[in-house]
């Protein structure tokens, strides 16, 4: 897969804790998503596109990887 193939997609580990960058909200993929209906298990690279932040309604693309300070 090209460089160009990959444009615009995200980079997760299937296990990478995401951080929203407007509110702090921090997305768990062992949690998921109860507001959105989003089953344990689910990582961050498999939500559907219209998935925003359950707190502040932020889009996907301002969220960032959290460091493995778990």
């Amino acid at each position: 897969m090209s460089a160009f193939e990959n444009f615009g997609k995200r980079e997760t580990v299937s296990d990478d804790r995401m951080e929203c960058g407007i509110c702090w909200h921090v997305y768990d993929p062992a949690e998921g998503d109860p507001v959105w209906q989003i089953p344990p298990g689910t990582p961050f690279s498999y939500l559907t596109e219209d998935w925003r932040c359950p707190n502040c309604d932020a889009l996907q693309s301002k969220f960032m990887r959290l460091g493995d300070g778990r």
